[in-house]
């Protein structure tokens, strides 16, 4: 067999296989625990676009200085955003607290 017709069908295969992945994309929203009323809704707002559309929605929470003192907060504003977004998405991932940042992933439903 020629080596060089040898390569060329490994090199379709390869291509025929990573045709049929699908990519996992994940859009990100980070916010902080005393957000503004205003600015939550928008940031929600881009988060149903981006599940209508069909990414995952991590969202971050940060915590800075003496905010780490109040994460009960932050608790508060995650249910928040989860009781808001529940009719377009699910909990897929809720990480713990890791360094000064908390994350969850949601998926669409």
């Amino acid at each position: 067999m020629d080596f060089g017709k040898f390569k060329y069908e490994e090199k379709k295969k390869a291509q025929q296989s990573k045709k049929k992945q699908q990519t996992i994309k994940v859009k990100e929203l980070r916010m902080r625990p005393n957000i503004g009323d205003h600015d939550l809704e928008n940031k929600l707002k881009m988060g149903k676009k981006f599940l209508s559309e069909g990414y995952k929605l991590k969202l971050t929470l940060m915590y800075r200085g003496r905010e780490m003192s109040r994460q009960d907060l932050g608790q508060e504003l995650m249910q928040r955003v989860l009781s808001t977004l529940s009719e377009h998405a699910e909990l897929e991932k809720d990480s713990p607290l890791t360094g000064r940042k908390k994350s969850i992933i949601l998926a669409p439903k």
